[in-house]
């Protein structure tokens, strides 16, 4: 399956998303965390859909598969990050549980565009 547009993959627009949400939820975030836990999830909600929209233009499937793994990765640092605000009681627990679902929702996404992109690549 070749990609037209990565604007096209459906886990890259709910990923987009999630972008959203976190900027929304991290504007109350204490001043003294901009640098550090805020900092940290943007970072890591932003490289979601940059990685899906990167490897979807590599050259070969192998390689979006690869970027497709890094977008899992940053997933579930993003996952981490919103437990340990919730932690420290920057998020509520229902804000947390929101979030988490999103997250849970792309990487399932992720994961069978992944599963079919292997299939893909053993059968050639």
């Amino acid at each position: 399956m070749k990609i037209q547009n990565y604007r096209d993959l459906i886990a890259w627009q709910k990923s987009v998303d999630i972008v959203e949400m976190v900027y929304d939820v991290t504007k109350s975030f204490p001043r003294e965390e901009a640098y550090i836990l805020t900092s940290q999830i943007r970072r890591a909600a932003i490289s979601v859909p940059a990685n899906i929209a990167e490897g979807s233009s590599r050259s070969s499937t192998k390689e979006f598969i690869r970027f497709l793994n890094i977008a899992m990765g940053s997933l579930k640092e993003l996952e981490t990050h919103f437990i340990i605000s919730e932690r420290l009681k920057l998020i509520n627990a229902t804000g947390v549980q929101n979030l988490i679902a999103k997250t849970d929702e792309v990487g399932r996404i992720i994961y069978f565009l992944r599963s079919s992109l292997t299939k893909k690549l053993e059968t050639v």
